[in-house]
């Protein structure tokens, strides 16, 4: 029996077991994907604190290796199923069962994707799903921001104040963010709506050029011309395995304060997996902190 088994490998996961470790407990970590999650296909990380600059492998694998160190235990597989016994859980995966005293769920979350072609070869490559995290490479560039939400809008906003143009691209007429944002949005020069409008491909060979929009209304095809596409149209938590053990909000996040404590004694969750108004490499990595102590406490 473990002290603490992690689910997820990404940032918040591994710096948990970091924690864990560092207390004296034993840990393992079950990663499905890979491991150091979805800041692995980040070319570039410059905005957490003590690196100038490091690309996402790197820092994932640096990661990685800290915990595998102090004596981590790691197994490639899908956990599928929480079981509280009380006085420890039992975690069910595709190929075996673990038991623990504490779980702490980092799965993180996936962002929603448009499904259009060149979205995914460009990847890296002026395609992003994060302003605050790539918008500084774009600085006196034009760039698109595809989305309606409030996240949509704030990632203008931000891009604004590095780029020479932004558009805003949004399937309806109006916006689902809120009306102050817009506002202020809507007096900036470098700022232009394209409403009514989807993406029906991201152009580009080593890098994006332009972006193929259809007007939903009349049909028409245009292009616009752009160094960087931000899509912002939510992202997806995949925590319906243990919707059984552990509450819900209704977008499927698990429902869990700073102090990372689930509705189960005993479970913890951490990182973007929880509900959080953000969601970042810091704030994953502060997560897993506090999930590895509060764990240890269990």
């Amino acid at each position: 029996m473990y002290d603490v088994l992690v689910i997820g490998g990404g940032t918040a996961g591994l710096t948990a077991a970091i924690y864990v470790l560092r207390a004296g407990k034993s840990v393992m970590v079950l990663e499905n994907e890979t491991f150091g999650g979805q800041i692995t296909s980040s070319p570039k990380i410059e905005n957490f604190p003590g690196f100038k600059s490091i690309s996402g492998t790197d820092f994932a694998d640096s990661l990685k290796e800290q915990a595998l160190s102090l004596g981590a235990g790691t197994d490639f597989c899908r956990a599928d199923k929480i079981i509280d016994n009380g006085s420890y859980k039992k975690v069910i995966t595709e190929y075996g069962e673990y038991d623990a005293k504490s779980v702490i769920i980092a799965t993180g979350s996936k962002h929603r994707h448009l499904g259009v072609k060149g979205e995914e070869e460009l990847s890296g490559m002026g395609v992003s799903y994060c302003a605050v995290c790539d918008g500084a490479f774009f600085k006196e560039k034009v760039c698109c921001v595809i989305g309606g939400g409030n996240a949509a809008l704030q990632s203008v906003m931000h891009l604004s104040s590095y780029c020479s143009k932004v558009y805003l691209v949004h399937r309806r007429d109006a916006f689902r963010g809120e009306e102050r944002l817009k506002d202020l949005l809507s007096k900036k020069e470098n700022v232009e709506f394209v409403l009514n409008s989807v993406v029906e491909e991201i152009k580009g060979t080593q890098e994006v050029e332009s972006i193929i929009i259809k007007d939903v209304k009349t049909d028409e095809i245009k292009e616009i011309k752009t160094d960087g596409v931000f899509i912002a149209i939510g992202q997806v938590p995949d925590n319906s395995a243990f919707s059984d053990i552990v509450a819900l909000d209704g977008e499927g996040y698990i429902i869990a304060g700073e102090d990372c404590k689930t509705s189960c004694e005993g479970i913890f969750a951490a990182g973007d997996c929880r509900t959080k108004s953000i969601r970042q490499l810091t704030t994953a990595s502060a997560d897993g902190s506090v999930a590895g102590l509060a764990a240890c406490t269990e």
